[in-house]
């Protein structure tokens, strides 16, 4: 669900089980994940570089400022989940953003989940050992 408020655009994204709520707007380039710096919300580097990949990639990166809300998940798919939302609400930006975000894969949800416990086992896919005797 994309919809635009003045100059500013919405977009979800998801991952794993976390959900960001995404606004971009014209800017210097900030990103603010619940209230913080992205470089102060995600500890480590990676997290950061998993969410201005979208902007870096359509060289928008110094002129659209980002603000998110995140919840659920760890911090590796809460950056994969804002990544997603920032690439649908660049494509409510401008729709002819659409064609190189979507060949780089940002638009395509990442709906690989926990696998659940069976039940009479360990784990997922673990058994308990088997004795013939």
């Amino acid at each position: 669900m994309t919809k635009q408020v003045d100059q500013r655009h919405y977009a979800t994204g998801r991952r794993k089980t976390a959900t960001a709520r995404v606004w971009i707007s014209p800017g210097d380039g900030g990103v603010t994940v619940n209230k913080k710096s992205a470089g102060e919300y995600f500890k480590r580097v990676t997290g950061e570089t998993i969410v201005r990949q979208p902007l870096d990639l359509v060289k928008l990166t110094d002129k659209i400022d980002i603000v998110c809300t995140v919840r659920g998940g760890g911090l590796s798919a809460q950056a994969g989940a804002i990544r997603h939302g920032i690439s649908k609400a660049l494509v409510a930006l401008d729709p002819t953003l659409r064609r190189p975000i979507k060949k780089a894969g940002f638009l395509t949800r990442d709906s690989r989940v926990k696998e659940r416990k069976k039940p009479g086992q360990p784990g997922a896919r673990k058994r308990f050992q088997f004795s013939k005797r």
